[in-house]
C-alpha cells in the first residue's frame, strides 16, 4: 500500500501539470511551488509551530488556536502550508499571527525529509482532515509533536475500510486528536485509537472572533443605508443562483447583497445578466450608484464574513453540490440560514436544523414557504441563533490548554 500511495501522489502532481494548461487555479497550484526551496526563510533558533490547511476555510479553523499560542508564546514561529491556492492566494486577507505561509510541496519521501530537516518544527497541526503520509512519517522521526485538530471523520474514510491497514498507521503517529464531535471520536475509538478528546469546532472561536474585531464598511454601510429587510446570499454556485433568481426580483426584502463563490469576470456577467433588475458591482461602484439598484454583487474575495452584518435573513451556497459553505458566520450576526438539500457532510448543519435555525430547501417554491416563516420569527430566531454560536465557543482554548499541559 505504500508503494500505491506513492505512485497515486506522483500521479495527482502529474496530472494536476497537465491541467495547469488549462485551468487557472491548476496553473497557481503549480507556479506556487516553483523556485520552492530557494525561497525558504532562515529559521535557525526558532521555535517552529507548524499549521497544515488544506485551504482557506481550514486556515479559518487553524486561525484561533494560531491566534492563542501567539498570546501564550510571542517568540514562536508560526509557520503555515496549504494544499491549495484559495488558501494560499487569499490567507492574506485575514488578521493573522503567521510568520511565514507557503505551498505544502508534494507528499514523496524526498520533499518530506528536505522539508521536515529546514524546519523542526517543534509542535505540528493537521486542520480537520489533511493527513499526509509522509510528513507525518518524517515528523515521528524529527520527535515532534503531532495533533489532529477541529478532526472530523466519517465511516466512509479510508482509515476504517478493510484496507485501511497503511494510513490507520498514519493516524497512529499522532499525539492526539482534537475531535469535533461524538461520531469522529467513536469512529478513532473502533480503530483503537483512544488518545482523543471532544473539544468542538474551532470556527465557532473564529466567528466570535471575527464578529468582535468588526470594522464598518462605508461601501455596504452607504448601501444599506436606513434598511432594515436585507437578504444576504453567500458563495453562491450557479445552482443556488437558479434557485435565488425569482427572490431576487420580487420585493420582498429592501436590499439584496449577493456574494458568489466564483468572481471571476465571467461569471459575474454572467450572473448579472440573469437578473431582471439593475445591479450594482462592488469593485465598480460609484457614489451615485449606491442608492442606483437594490442588489448589490460582491465580486471580490475577503468581505463575506464582515457583510453578514449588515443581513437580517442569510442563504449559504453549496448545499447542492456537497460543498456547503460556512454557515457559522451569519449566525453569529443572528442571522437565520437557510441552504440547499446536500448538507450531511457538515455536523453543523444538522445542528442548527435541530436547534430552529437552519433551514434545508429544495427549490424556489420551498425558498419563498421558508422566508415568509423566518420573517414571522425573526427574532427569536435570532436570539437563538446568538445564543447557539456561544454556546459552542471554547474549542480553541481547549485544544492549546491540553498541549501546553503535556
Amino acid at each position: 500500500m505504500k508503494a500505491l500511495y506513492s505512485i497515486g501522489i506522483r500521479c495527482y502532481a502529474f496530472v494536476i501539470r497537465i491541467a495547469s494548461f488549462f485551468n487557472p487555479k491548476a496553473k497557481d497550484w503549480v507556479n506556487g511551488r516553483k523556485n520552492f526551496w530557494q525561497s525558504l526563510p532562515n529559521i535557525k533558533e526558532k521555535e517552529v509551530y507548524w499549521f497544515h490547511c488544506a485551504s482557506l476555510g481550514e486556515f479559518d479553523q487553524g486561525l484561533p488556536v494560531m491566534n492563542l499560542l501567539r498570546k501564550e508564546n510571542p517568540s514562536a514561529f508560526i509557520l503555515v502550508t496549504f494544499f491549495s491556492p484559495s488558501g494560499m492566494n487569499f490567507y492574506q486577507k485575514r488578521k493573522h499571527p503567521v510568520d511565514y505561509a507557503c505551498y505544502l510541496p508534494i507528499d514523496t519521501q524526498q520533499n518530506a525529509k528536505r522539508f521536515i530537516t529546514h524546519f523542526k518544527p517543534k509542535h505540528a497541526f493537521f486542520v480537520k482532515y489533511e493527513f499526509w503520509a509522509n510528513y507525518i512519517f518524517e515528523l515521528k522521526k524529527n520527535k515532534s509533536k503531532i495533533y489532529s485538530i477541529s478532526t472530523l471523520l466519517r465511516p466512509n474514510h479510508r482509515f476504517f475500510k478493510w484496507y485501511g491497514g497503511y494510513f490507520r498507521k498514519i493516524l497512529n503517529q499522532f499525539d492526539y486528536f482534537f475531535v469535533q464531535n461524538q461520531s469522529t471520536f467513536d469512529l478513532l475509538k473502533s480503530i483503537n485509537i483512544h488518545n482523543a478528546m471532544i473539544t468542538g469546532d474551532t470556527r465557532y472561536d473564529r466567528v466570535i472572533e471575527n464578529k468582535n474585531n468588526l470594522v464598518k464598511n462605508e461601501i455596504l454601510s452607504a448601501f444599506i443605508g436606513t434598511s432594515k429587510a436585507v437578504f444576504i446570499a453567500g458563495s453562491t454556485w450557479p445552482k443556488d443562483e437558479e434557485v435565488l433568481k425569482p427572490i431576487f426580483e420580487e420585493n420582498l426584502f429592501e436590499r439584496y447583497i449577493i456574494a458568489p463563490h466564483n468572481v471571476d469576470e465571467i461569471h459575474v456577467q454572467s450572473l448579472i445578466k440573469t437578473i431582471n433588475k439593475p445591479v450594482i458591482r462592488y469593485s465598480k461602484i460609484t457614489p451615485d450608484e449606491l442608492t442606483a439598484g437594490s442588489i448589490l454583487v460582491i465580486d471580490t474575495i475577503g468581505l463575506l464574513a464582515s457583510a453578514y452584518s449588515y443581513g437580517s435573513i442569510s442563504y449559504i451556497g453549496g448545499g447542492y453540490s456537497k460543498s456547503l459553505h460556512n454557515i457559522l458566520e451569519p449566525a453569529v450576526f443572528g442571522l437565520p440560514v437557510i441552504f440547499g438539500p446536500i448538507y450531511n457532510r457538515f455536523p453543523e448543519a444538522q445542528a442548527f436544523i435541530d436547534n430552529g435555525i437552519g433551514f434545508s430547501i429544495k427549490d424556489t417554491s420551498e425558498l419563498k414557504t421558508v422566508i415568509k416563516h423566518v420573517i414571522s420569527q425573526k427574532e427569536e430566531i435570532s436570539h437563538k441563533s446568538s445564543l447557539f454560536i456561544e454556546e459552542n465557543k471554547g474549542a480553541a482554548q481547549k485544544i492549546l490548554s491540553a498541549i501546553l499541559s503535556r
